[in-house]
């Protein structure tokens, strides 16, 4: 497997569990500062790398009365600010090939959404950037299907690639997450990280709903089963967040968890040394 670098944090085989962490969408400068901080402190004290997460544009949202975040300008403004204030890597979504420029001069890594994942323009141009990319695994592709989104970033010379999954199309508003994915997605020789909170949506109706009492359910599976990262979406207080509230972590639930997965990950960090 390829380890993947951004700044000093190294993912892949035999390396700590990484985490993404950060609020579904950037509500306003002060809270975002305030959940990096917060975040930064708890992984320090565990010693754990952290990536921080938010975005700047939620492109899909179900109604188009639903908040999408503060736009492209102001969101790059407020996540520079936490790079620079925190010294820590930020990721954030793209939609389109015009905002990969101006993100890519602020953010470590570019996110492809899951529903973009086939875009081949999009990937061309994050992979052109030079930027590590996070590519969500859309929840209506295969996990060996990914070997072909793989190789359209690897044809720009890209190989810091990182490949997300978040659970896969169960009926009409359903999701399940299936191991498997784990180490299929491996196989393209590149890290594999699970969203944890997406993974627990019901997606459709009015708004997209959620499970959230099943999250630490799926995130110590597929720790269990060999990933090498978790993507959480955290918030302070998320019966009042503007998106994604029934799917996101709370963070005064978060210490715990985490702790429990590094231990999980430290158990059976030696099962999988064919990789």
């Amino acid at each position: 497997m390829t380890n993947v670098i951004i700044n000093s944090i190294k993912v892949g085989k035999d390396q700590p569990l990484l985490f993404i962490l950060g609020p579904c969408v950037i509500e306003s400068r002060d809270h975002t500062l305030f959940m990096a901080e917060q975040l930064k402190e708890l992984t320090a004290r565990l010693q754990a790398p952290f990536i921080f997460k938010a975005s700047f544009d939620k492109a899909n949202r179900t109604s188009i009365e639903s908040y999408r975040g503060p736009g492209i300008e102001n969101g790059l403004k407020i996540l520079a600010e936490v790079k620079r204030e925190f010294e820590v890597p930020v990721l954030t979504d793209i939609h389109e090939t015009s905002q990969v420029i101006p993100a890519s001069e602020v953010v470590d890594i570019l996110q492809i959404p899951a529903f973009l994942c086939r875009q081949t323009d999009l990937l061309l141009a994050a992979g052109n950037s030079g930027k590590a990319i996070n590519v969500k695994k859309g929840q209506f592709i295969a996990p060996h299907d990914m070997k072909h989104i793989v190789e359209k970033i690897e044809s720009t010379g890209n190989k810091r690639i990182l490949l997300t999954d978040r659970g896969t199309s169960f009926g009409y508003g359903g999701l399940v997450s299936d191991v498997r994915v784990i180490p299929i997605m491996q196989q393209t020789g590149y890290p594999v990280i699970f969203d944890a909170t997406h993974s627990a949506q019901i997606p459709g109706g009015q708004t997209t709903g959620g499970n959230r009492e099943y999250i630490p359910h799926v995130a110590r599976a597929t720790v269990a089963a060999g990933v090498d990262g978790i993507f959480i979406e955290v918030h302070d207080n998320v019966d009042q967040s503007k998106s994604d509230r029934a799917s996101q972590f709370p963070l005064d639930q978060l210490s715990k968890l985490l702790s429990e997965l590094i231990a999980i990950k430290d158990t059976v960090k030696g099962f999988y040394d064919e990789r």
